[in-house]
């Protein structure tokens, strides 16, 4: 019974550390001090996304072919990219325009990213071979203490390196991650 909640939340932790959707909310995180909300939106999509891994299993990748599911989580990206290599900062606040609601962002933008990524794919057969609530709490926890990370290293960099650089860095990666998807 432990090991149903133990193998998901070791196995969906490591895989996630570098994932892309760790770098996006790492660099999400960059861009808006309503950490709380960017945490909310992004655990929300989590847990769909890791909720449909379970009940669904593999019937997500039978009814939507998952090269348009890329496509769409590529474009996504590279979208974002572009918005924040264009969008003008607001000195002020040092916070980008496009992130006036973290929430949204975050869920928005994890919620595609993950739908037939390999921690979904994982936690379908997790569940197949665990109980599917143990396994939902392992894969909810550790993707919480991973976001976690990413936000605080986030904050850290934010708070020593000048908002017009991260922005430059953040739409290159952001585009970088989305062309991967049509690799």
């Amino acid at each position: 019974m432990l090991q149903d909640l133990i193998v998901p939340l070791i196995l969906v932790g490591l895989a996630e550390l570098g994932d892309k959707t760790q770098l996006a909310i790492l660099v999400l995180s960059t861009k808006t001090k309503k950490y709380l909300a960017l945490l909310l939106g992004v655990m929300a999509a989590f847990s769909i996304t890791t909720g449909l891994a379970i009940i669904l299993g593999n019937f997500i990748s039978t009814v939507v072919p998952m090269e348009y599911v890329s496509i769409s989580a590529g474009l996504l990206f590279i979208l974002f990219g572009l918005l924040m290599l264009v969008s003008k900062e607001d000195e002020e606040t040092n916070v980008n325009p496009e992130l006036n609601n973290p929430f949204l962002t975050g869920f928005g933008l994890i919620l595609v990213a993950e739908m037939g990524d390999k921690t979904q794919i994982a936690t379908a057969v997790f569940a197949t071979q665990y109980d599917p609530y143990l396994v939902f709490i392992g894969v909810i926890l550790a993707l919480f203490i991973m976001t976690m990370i990413a936000i605080y290293i986030g904050q850290f960099i934010m708070d020593r390196i000048r908002t017009s650089i991260i922005s430059k860095a953040a739409g290159i990666l952001f585009i970088l991650i989305g062309a991967s998807f049509f690799i």
